[in-house]
């Protein structure tokens, strides 16, 4: 189950970590779109997690990985670490056994999680460029694609076009962030909240965090007020609503891009009419119902968020949002 390529460091691992040279048993894990292979290993009848990076890059930098993850653990954001290795790309954590986490739950526990991730030591930034440059890559290789008609598209692109003619760019804003929380990404284990897989950790605009969650757990204007007063620890400003509505929008495009592309091999996809509701897509995939693991999945959530993307674009808290956050900075 394990390359034999990384045989020898994972004995290694469990040697250094608690001195035996085997473990009693392994599971493959298959929840998750990382290229690492994660496994569920027992040692001396207790559960670890073997995590196995398989693809070195910008963006899958182990040195940067790890250091994130050492910094989350110690603030009891994510799991013990038991051993770590940036020469051999593996890592051996505590394993979370996970529960339903329920919505009511989660929209007074993550915020406050995320305040806490967001006040960690500086995470470094891959030389790739930040993530709102990353994510203006992906869609204009989208958009030069032509994986969908330009008659589907055209307004989404307007749309995006006109917010991040506004959406500021501020270095000095940026804080330590997760960047892929996703339901497999945030475990409950009765009494704790867990952040795992920090793959895509660096220093980014807080709201990407925010807006992320917030896909899955904040479902109303009144949620999005609780949701966010637990996260600054006070009511939201008329511009702080402003511009975590705008990266939202960011989001939405970003996810379509980036999930078409990959479903779709960058090739035309024939239009669908039977887009699921984005709340209810969202809803299924919190509770494990539905899995992006198939590229059937991955279409379709690529078109739920065009859709949620272009009826946010002709509500009138588009414009207002636009003139709030343009107004600010134009002043500044």
């Amino acid at each position: 189950m394990i390359p034999e390529s990384n045989n020898a460091a994972v004995v290694r691992a469990l040697r250094k970590a608690f001195d035996v040279a085997e473990f009693e048993d392994i599971r493959m894990l298959t929840a998750g779109l990382s290229s690492a292979l994660v496994f569920r290993i027992v040692v001396r009848g207790r559960p670890y997690l073997l995590r196995v990076i398989t693809r070195t890059d910008e963006m899958s930098d182990p040195t940067r990985q790890f250091a994130c993850m050492r910094s989350a653990a110690e603030a009891g954001l994510a799991p013990r670490i038991w051993y770590a290795s940036v020469e051999d790309r593996l890592s051996i954590t505590d394993f979370v056994e996970a529960r339903p986490f329920p919505l009511a739950e989660a929209l007074v526990r993550l915020p406050v999680a995320l305040r806490a991730l967001h006040a960690l030591p500086p995470i470094p930034m891959p030389k790739l460029g930040n993530y709102l440059d990353l994510m203006d890559g992906f869609i204009k290789k989208f958009q030069s694609a032509g994986i969908l008609p330009n008659s589907e598209t055209e307004e989404h692109f307007q749309a995006y076009a006109r917010v991040r003619s506004v959406y500021p760019r501020l270095d000095s804003e940026m804080v330590s962030c997760h960047n892929d929380l996703k339901p497999e990404n945030i475990l409950f284990d009765g009494d704790r909240v867990w952040l795992v897989d920090w793959e895509a950790a660096f220093l980014n605009d807080r709201y990407a965090d925010l807006a992320v969650v917030a896909n899955f757990i904040v479902t109303n204007d009144a949620e999005e007020a609780a949701y966010l007063r637990n996260y600054f620890g006070e009511a939201a400003s008329e511009y702080q609503l402003a511009r975590f509505y705008l990266m939202r929008q960011i989001l939405h495009m970003s996810y379509a891009s980036v999930f078409l592309l990959i479903a779709s091999s960058g090739k035309p996809v024939a239009p669908d009419a039977n887009v699921p509701d984005f709340r209810e897509f969202h809803n299924r995939t919190w509770t494990g119902e539905i899995s992006l693991a198939t590229d059937e999945a991955k279409l379709q959530y690529g078109r739920v968020h065009l859709n949620q993307l272009l009826q946010n674009a002709r509500a009138p808290r588009f414009q207002r949002s636009l003139q709030i956050v343009s107004d600010r900075h134009a002043s500044a």
